[in-house]
């Protein structure tokens, strides 16, 4: 690959052990809670059958997305904070770039996908069956995930053929793009461009559909007479447009900008909430704001 640094040295957050050691506690509550959130949603979606409905099927797939999101960052996480697993060799570091990047536009196709889920439930709710079939939500899923890879490849590339002869400490808990370009000694403008443009397709093109998808979707709501009516739309779809209001967020300040190697101590905070708070918030959303997965918990405790 042309690179004369076989290994990078993960900074972390610097600081005392006790306050390393209180990160490390926190990253793996959360971590935990993550998990069992989301594999929650999954088996609870999995065992009643009044969920198995395309806006669930698509939920299902966001939460196996997150349990693998953040089983990418944290327990490496915790390892640079430890001071156990600081380094990690060039062949991972890329690994794990494009692995976290493809996820993250997976997420962004999935997010638009669902909102044009919600659109068709709302806007059209005596044609959603058949506009929505099975093999349709089967085929955007799919869609998504495939996406979501193929747009990284090319990024992933582009990274792994640039050079870096020193320094090797990399000013972060995980290997992201902006970190490898502040290292980078050779030509990294056209790994920026690539960064840049593959978030106006990936980022911008799904908030824009999400976008749209929403202004139809109010618009509709609008239009209906009783506030009860009104109130019963906007509960399908506000724990969605919750999640994609924290989402899309942080993603556009992470990756949407025509430079990608300034506030790299910014970014680290930034991408703490995006790759571990995130993953741990969307079960909690979809739970509390969401009428039918908390009659189908309650039946679930009930049987037990």
């Amino acid at each position: 690959n042309g690179t004369s640094v076989e290994e990078f040295f993960l900074l972390g957050f610097p600081g005392t052990w006790q306050f390393r050691v209180s990160f490390v506690v926190v990253f793996a509550l959360m971590y935990t809670l993550t998990v069992i959130g989301n594999a929650s949603i999954i088996a609870l979606v999995w065992r009643s059958s009044n969920l198995h409905t395309p806006m669930y099927f698509f939920l299902c797939n966001l939460s196996f997305l997150e349990i693998w999101y953040t089983t990418g960052v944290v327990p490496k996480a915790i390892g640079v904070l430890l001071g156990t697993s600081q380094t990690i060799s060039f062949s991972v570091c890329i690994l794990q770039l494009f692995f976290l990047l493809s996820l993250g536009s997976t997420e962004c196709f999935l997010l638009s996908v669902m909102a044009y889920d919600r659109y068709l439930a709302i806007c059209y709710p005596l044609r959603y069956c058949s506009l929505m079939s099975s093999v349709l939500s089967v085929r955007l899923a799919l869609s998504s995930w495939l996406g979501g890879f193929l747009a990284i490849s090319l990024l992933a590339f582009l990274t792994s053929r640039l050079t870096f002869c020193g320094p090797d400490v990399i000013n972060h808990f995980l290997c992201d793009i902006d970190s490898c370009l502040a290292l980078s000694c050779s030509d990294t403008r056209p790994v920026e461009l690539a960064t840049f443009l593959i978030s106006i397709i990936v980022v911008v093109a799904s908030c824009v559909v999400t976008l749209v998808s929403y202004m139809y979707i109010i618009s509709s709501i609008l239009r209906i007479q009783s506030a009860h009516g009104r109130k019963k739309a906007f509960s399908t779809c506000s724990a969605h447009l919750t999640v994609v209001t924290i989402w899309y967020g942080s993603t556009m300040f992470l990756y949407v900008k025509p430079s990608a190697q300034n506030s790299l101590d910014l970014n680290k905070v930034v991408n703490t909430f995006n790759t571990v708070v995130t993953p741990l918030l969307n079960p909690f959303v979809y739970t509390l704001r969401n009428k039918e997965v908390k009659l189908a918990l309650g039946r679930a405790f009930r049987k037990k």
